[in-house]
């Protein structure tokens, strides 16, 4: 179960050749792979690319009724091997995953596949993770394609250059007979816009041909002495021929400006956010026109030497736009440059922050010192947008606007109203702020299962002590913030046991490792398990299976307990362990008892068992059970049936205000207010409209079933008649305690008075 469907949307994917297609960049590039005739698509899921897989999921039915082989990979190096089958045959083949992390996975057979080179094309969206919304460490794909000599494409972050960047990675792959890598940026996954579709094509060599007409071909396996051959037909004619292909096909582009002794040169992939700063200096209108000529290098790499020296001809200076440390760009250009005797001055790193993403704000800053140093007077006379001012009333707007020039921005502009709406968001001064704005760390949804294993293992760490907590890429990553605390490293998908394996010595301490199921299905079972076994390690492992790769959008795994009906799923993750040889297994199937998973942990850390200890705790994903279960309540509360809410609270007058709760919850909807009483001035636990009843907050409070100032309330929606009178009874009776107490209180109130 995804954490969103694309059922509706993918109905677009049928439109008609020369309709206009509008969505999200995600979508069209699912559109796009179908007009260019792709065999078959594989990949595993991960921010930014995520929902790509959802997409393609979602389209199955669609993918079919055109020969489209596709299925989800058990990880990106699943993926990249499912490639080999367009190194022998003429299919065009694309994969997808999240990048670095997943380019990294992949690295072995993206190696191999670069090396032999391949016959059809070949096409590998990576979801480029880098920035200041990223969930990873700070790396870029542009070093793996420069060392295993793939080529990148980098588009414009619109659905027509992004529709274009497939179409044009498969031919220049077949032409180059060279893999190619789209890097798919975060807005460009999500930007929403249009482009105008072509007609969906079935492949021309299908998986069956393949099948029943072998070919094999021994100079495309990486073996001696043909490994040593492929790095020279790399450099010597798979190079010269893509950049042929890239010069005969304009992939890159020139914009044309007035100021043309200076020159901007930029990655696709950062046009918007350059004409945004260029904009706020005056120096670029809302359709795109820059005063600046524009070098846009929608191909990453290779880098093309003669487009590089005929952009800058004649120029006194130009600026390299391109994020992150190293500066391939802009170490090559001034190679280019100096080889050709070109008296070109490049600026890049010296005026822009040397690391981290080139927002619009930074951007500005390094277009500001660019042009003061060689243009200052049109620096000083820029006016920035002071030209979209909101007019007074709508007939101050001119009666006629420019058309917007193709491509330009991600800003559809239509009319000199939308102009100014589509410019407002530059025009916002940031509020001032009193003091310093406190840190928000990521943590637990409301509700989530992966909580109190961690709440229990506090309370077990209490007692036996800290512990080496080895933590794994997931939702559980999240306990290394607070309240918990919880976790000393993460190395990889997967990799938790593998993280703890050096520490398999004898000791008074245990080392405990966690993983997701997700993790466990995509790397650990052999990397963490399988070598926890083989290598007779004594730690303690926790899986936290939660019936979905909930970390990569809630998409469905081997051990999910969900009907699918392209996927084979119920196989439990206890059968696997135990396959490969565990011997110590406990299986906690509802995590939310604390106690349980408490006890269990701490047998786990004591008991005289040497070897693997392996604790599998089960409890389903808070958000995607919310997500499956809300609409089946809404379905029934409509149909008139009975249905039941319950919600967990705290009565204020009971609260010791030690708040013991929150320590061990730090669940969302659990929160503080005013207690209400002058004499108990410090304040309660409260708990809000978020809760979602899973009782964790009442569990953790000293492990107990519930803090007695916990109680449980059931909304009735749809009462029976019985309940409805019951209720009535309960009301009429709860009113005349309350005038009674009410009476008393005013007469000792009076008695008072008297004395």
């Amino acid at each position: 179960m995804a954490e969103r469907s694309f059922a509706a949307e993918v109905q677009q994917l049928r439109a008609e050749p020369g309709t206009v297609f509008r969505g999200e960049g995600i979508l069209a590039v699912t559109k796009a792979l179908l007009e260019s005739g792709v065999g078959y698509v594989a990949g595993y899921q991960g921010s930014p690319i995520s929902h790509l897989m959802d997409v393609l999921s979602d389209a199955q039915p669609i993918l079919k009724e055109l020969g489209v082989h596709f299925e989800p990979s058990a990880s990106e190096a699943t993926a990249a091997a499912t490639l080999s089958a367009s190194v022998m045959y003429p299919i065009r083949g694309a994969v997808t995953w999240k990048s670095t992390v997943g380019t990294n996975v992949a690295s072995d057979a993206l190696s191999n596949l670069a090396s032999g080179g391949v016959t059809g094309g070949a096409l590998i969206i990576i979801g480029e993770d880098y920035g200041e919304g990223s969930s990873i460490m700070q790396e870029r794909s542009h070093a793996f394609a420069m060392k295993s000599q793939m080529w990148l494409l980098d588009p414009r972050p619109n659905l027509t250059s992004i529709t274009q960047a497939v179409h044009t990675g498969f031919a220049l792959s077949e032409a180059s007979r060279t893999p190619v890598m789209l890097q798919m940026r975060v807005r460009s996954c999500h930007v929403h816009g249009s482009f105008v579709t072509q007609e969906n094509k079935r492949p021309a060599f299908t998986l069956k041909e393949a099948l029943e007409s072998p070919v094999r071909d021994t100079s495309r396996i990486v073996l001696p002495p043909a490994a040593y051959l492929h790095e020279h037909e790399k450099i010597l004619d798979r190079w010269p021929a893509a950049v042929r292909y890239i010069e005969e096909h304009q992939l890159n582009e020139f914009f044309d400006g007035d100021i043309d002794d200076l020159g901007i040169i930029m990655l696709g992939g950062m046009y918007n956010n350059t004409l945004r700063a260029l904009m706020a200096h005056g120096m670029a209108d809302l359709f795109g026109n820059s005063r600046l000529p524009l070098y846009v290098m929608n191909v990453a790499y290779p880098v093309i030497e003669s487009e590089v020296l005929r952009f800058c001809e004649g120029k006194k200076a130009v600026l390299v736009i391109e994020e992150g440390q190293p500066e391939y760009h802009e170490q090559t250009l001034h190679t280019i440059v100096g080889r050709a005797g070109v008296r070109t001055t490049i600026h890049g790193k010296d005026m822009l922050t040397m690391a981290g993403e080139y927002t619009v704000t930074e951007l500005k800053k390094g277009l500001a010192a660019f042009l003061d140093r060689y243009r200052p007077s049109a620096l000083a006379q820029a006016k920035p947008l002071a030209w979209v001012r909101k007019p007074e009333s709508a007939s101050a707007v001119p009666a006629a606007a420019p058309v917007a020039k193709a491509p330009s921005t991600q800003i559809a502009v239509t009319s000199p109203q939308a102009a100014v709406a589509a410019a407002a968001p530059l025009r916002l001064a940031a509020p001032e702020l009193n003091g310093i704005v406190p840190p928000r760390p990521p943590g637990f949804c409301v509700g989530c299962p992966e909580r109190p294993i961690f709440s229990a293992m506090t309370l077990v760490q209490e007692q036996l002590g800290q512990h080496h907590i080895a933590g794994d890429i997931g939702c559980h990553l999240f306990a290394a913030m607070p309240p918990f605390h919880i976790g000393a490293s993460t190395m990889g998908y997967g990799l938790g046991a593998s993280s703890a394996a050096a520490l398999n010595v004898d000791a008074s301490k245990r080392s405990i490792a966690i993983m997701g199921d997700g993790g466990f299905w995509h790397n650990g079972l052999t990397s963490g398990i399988g070598n926890a076994v083989f290598n007779k390690a004594d730690g303690v492992i926790v899986i936290v299976d939660n019936n979905y790769s909930a970390a990569t959008g809630g998409q469905d795994i081997l051990s999910s307990r969900a009907d699918n009906t392209h996927r084979s799923t119920y196989h439990a993750i206890e059968t696997a362990v135990r396959g490969v040889g565990v011997e110590w297994v406990r299986t906690v199937r509802h995590t939310y008892d604390v106690t349980t998973m408490r006890n269990t942990l701490n047998e786990a850390l004591t008991t005289n068992y040497k070897g693997p200890k392996v604790v599998i705790a089960q409890s389903e994903c808070s958000l995607n059970k919310q997500r499956r279960v809300k609409p089946q309540i809404a379905a029934a509360v409509k149909r008139g049936e009975r249905v039941v809410k319950e919600k967990f609270g705290v009565d204020a007058a009971v609260c010791s205000g030690d708040h013991a709760c929150i320590r061990l919850s730090g669940c969302p909807s659990l929160t503080l207010k005013n207690s209400g009483d002058p004499l108990k001035p410090d304040p309660v636990a409260h708990v809000d409209d978020g809760c979602v009843a899973c009782g964790h907050c009442g569990e953790v409070a000293d492990a107990a079933v519930l803090c007695p100032s916990f109680y449980r309330t059931e909304w009735v929606r749809n009462p029976s008649r019985w309940e409805r009178t019951v209720d009535t009874w309960r009301r009429k009776a709860v009113g005349w305690l309350q005038q009674r107490q009410q009476r008393a209180l005013q007469a000792r109130s009076l008695y008072v008075e008297v004395l």
